[in-house]
């Protein structure tokens, strides 16, 4: 009996077919079209997050450590201003666009109407597996989608939560989640669907990409990157050294798309930190008379005052650092950091605590370019410092790679954040400080190249889960016999005359002028 019961349970193919099956059903009847349902489920969600703040905490605790001021605000409250956004703007953004006709058409009128895709898969991630699961959700509700979420099976906790919390208070007709690993994801795979959005890492991206080609299904990845950050001379070291520490170390203990992989700065730079009074008041140290590597250390110094100040000398019994995910990528982490090349770089932190998974806040200086640490992306509590002779030499460096999803950079020059802007490509570039443009939710986020292809979050999520329709209105006054048979040269010279929008052409054109 219990052998029947756990065979039923499993999610299979064909499990897969019969609920597409279903929530094609409920699109086609035009449920998920209906202006007011899409109002109700965002509602819905709203009310799904107010009421269980706590349980959702206490899953991503038991997911990552996560800590609650991390949970309450860059999961929980970030999720809440999508689904606000949504509601507030939704009626705006389903309204046709107007659009202009040519002379070509005239007379005519023309707009664009966003209508649905029809059944859509997100495959979330398990770093953020709220927010990156419910954030595409609600564009594609807001664009009146039937959604299949598939959330990840490495944060467990949450993807059970968030299984029972949508069957309980979404509409599971056109809503469904479905939880499990590798054969479920394939399984779902395996179906047609009209989009499909994956967070994760390149390598699973390609799967993504490879099974969607099959049913030219089009996709959104959001796959990440190394993401670096420059630090130019003459700015406020404090204030850079905590905007990089809270995109780090505080954003789920680095384990985050778009937090700093590695920093690049140039090797004169710590001369030029002396006239920073912080350095004499934390450090106390007279700087003129040291040598370019103890100059070096002095940056990090920096980095060690910030880090004790937010997480203690002992950083591993800290409450406010999230823990590794699990003990795959302990031991992924921990073979970037002892490679042979690296772990003499090390010049703060490096302890770990295997039985707890939790690895210190680590600085590495001077780490080698063939090193593994810089040859993949981090995804955890390491940081890398790269030096360069000069600022704009981290353009070529960061060019001459793959693009990254983001790229920061600290400076007070002008110029230097013109040419920053005009010449490093990436998903997204921040000037003095890391990570916070995934809180504006007038700016798309996505990746490019490598770190991705399509963007969402505000406007831009119901964008990605719309079809974009072109419609042109005529009536049936001035039909001019100009584009039907017999084709004559004096048809041909207006033709060309009206598409090419001249208004002298055209009265060349019917006086039969020719242009000489």
């Amino acid at each position: 009996m219990a052998s029947e019961v756990e065979k039923k349970a499993v999610f299979d193919i064909d499990s897969a077919k019969e609920v597409v099956q279903e929530l094609r059903a409920s699109f086609v009847a035009g449920k998920t079209k209906d202006y007011e349902w899409r109002r109700t489920q965002l509602k819905a969600m709203l009310k799904m997050m107010d009421e269980n703040e706590p349980q959702i905490v206490a899953a991503l605790r038991d997911d990552l450590s996560k800590p609650e001021l991390e949970s309450s605000i860059y999961e929980i409250a970030m999720l809440k201003n999508s689904c606000k956004l949504a509601l507030k703007k939704m009626k705006h953004w389903v309204m046709p666009e107007k659009a202009k006709t040519s002379l070509a058409t005239f007379p005519s009128s023309a707009e664009i109407v966003s209508e649905p895709l029809g059944v859509v898969l997100v495959i979330s991630a398990w770093n953020y597996p709220l927010l990156l699961s419910l954030d595409p959700v609600i564009g594609a509700i807001a664009a009146g989608n039937a959604i299949v979420l598939k959330p990840s099976e490495i944060s467990p906790a949450t993807a059970s939560l968030l299984a029972k919390l949508v069957a309980n208070y979404m509409d599971s007709s056109c809503i469904k989640v479905v939880e499990g690993a590798v054969p479920e994801t394939t399984a779902l795979l395996e179906q047609k669907w009209d989009k499909i959005m994956y967070t994760g890492n390149g390598r699973i991206g390609r799967i993504v990409m490879a099974a969607a080609a099959k049913h030219l299904t089009p996709v959104v990845l959001e796959l990440g990157g190394k993401c670096p950050v420059i630090v130019d001379s003459g700015i406020n070291l404090q204030v850079a050294t905590r905007r990089i520490i809270a995109g780090k170390w505080g954003c789920n203990n680095g384990q985050a798309c778009i937090s700093p992989d590695y920093i690049i700065t140039t090797k004169d730079y710590a001369v030029e930190l002396v006239r920073l009074p912080v350095y004499v008041y934390i450090c106390n140290l007279v700087l003129f008379n040291l040598s370019s590597q103890a100059l070096f250390i002095l940056q990090v110094d920096s980095f060690k005052c910030e880090l004790e100040r937010f997480y203690g000398k002992n950083p591993l019994e800290s409450k406010d650092l999230s823990r590794v995910v699990n003990s795959n990528h302990f031991a992924r982490l921990l073979k970037l950091l002892d490679e042979d090349k690296v772990s003499s770089k090390i010049v703060y932190g490096g302890e770990r605590d295997k039985s707890n998974l939790k690895i210190a806040p680590t600085i590495l200086l001077d780490v080698p370019q063939d090193s593994l640490i810089m040859n993949e992306e981090i995804f955890g509590p390491l940081l890398p410092i790269i030096t360069i002779d000069k600022v704009e030499d981290s353009f070529d460096l960061i060019n001459s790679g793959t693009k990254p999803l983001a790229v920061y950079m600290f400076t007070n020059n002008k110029k230097l954040k013109e040419k920053f802007v005009e010449k490093v490509s990436a998903g997204g570039l921040v000037i003095n400080d890391t990570t916070v443009h995934l809180a504006e939710p007038t700016l798309p986020f996505g990746g490019v190249g490598d770190s991705g292809m399509g963007a969402y979050h505000g406007k831009f999520s119901f964008d990605t889960f719309s079809h974009k329709k072109a419609v042109l209105y005529r009536s049936f006054a001035g039909d001019a016999p100009l584009r039907y048979p017999p084709y004559t040269n004096g048809k041909l010279r207006l033709l060309k005359a009206l598409l090419g929008g001249s208004i002298l052409g055209i009265i060349r054109a019917l006086m039969g002028w020719s242009k000489a």
